[in-house]
């Protein structure tokens, strides 16, 4: 679930009134770039915590990121345009991925905004909820391996995401320090796997 995550970003400001669809178009529309810190909570189906962590993340649309986890997790995961790098440090191991099949039909394609979102997608208002507008995603593809993705935008712009995946388990994200259309290095969306780590996948 972290890796679906990995290209999530940031916050827009809008007016109140605004409604979390169209909140969300703005977002695409005047989001290039953005970082911020976030803490993350993951529930089972009977709504118990089993995880929390916290991390930071920069994004540069198109297609590069980079979500970094704090310890216990203690995972990066490099979007650099071409491939996705999810590099689990305790475990020294490196899974890469093409871009296209990590973020084809994935909530970070909501939040990258990806070409053809609403062929992936099918976007509706959620309503509101603890005070945040609130958009539905849901894949249209069975085998997407979530069931439903939320994002929550209050006054200050994106603030929360939920994800709910095919066991019934609930990830949800609050975010913090949103800083929107910084200067980024490209340098941040490096990646070189480290000396002996073992590199699966799409080399």
């Amino acid at each position: 679930m972290r890796t679906v995550l990995g290209a999530i970003a940031v916050s827009f400001a809008l007016s109140a009134g605004a409604a979390g669809l169209e909140r969300y178009k703005a977002f695409l529309d005047g989001t290039q770039s953005a970082r911020a810190q976030f803490e993350q909570k993951v529930y089972d189906r009977s709504g118990k915590l089993t995880q929390e962590t916290r991390g930071s993340f920069v994004f540069q649309r198109p297609g590069r990121f980079r979500w970094v986890y704090d310890k216990p997790a203690d995972q990066v995961i490099v979007g650099d345009g071409r491939r996705v790098w999810i590099y689990d440090r305790q475990l020294n191991q490196v899974t890469v991925r093409k871009l296209e099949s990590a973020l084809g039909s994935t909530p970070a394609a909501l939040l990258a905004g990806a070409s053809g979102i609403e062929k992936a997608f099918e976007l509706s208002d959620a309503g509101e909820k603890d005070g945040l507008e609130w958009l539905e995603a849901k894949p249209r593809e069975r085998d997407a391996g979530f069931e439903r993705v939320r994002m929550g935008f209050g006054k200050d712009g994106l603030q929360a995401m939920e994800l709910t995946d095919n066991f019934g388990q609930t990830t949800r994200l609050r975010f913090s320090k949103l800083e929107r259309n910084p200067k980024v290095s490209p340098n941040e969306f490096r990646f070189d796997p480290p000396k002996g780590a073992d590199v699966l996948g799409d080399k």
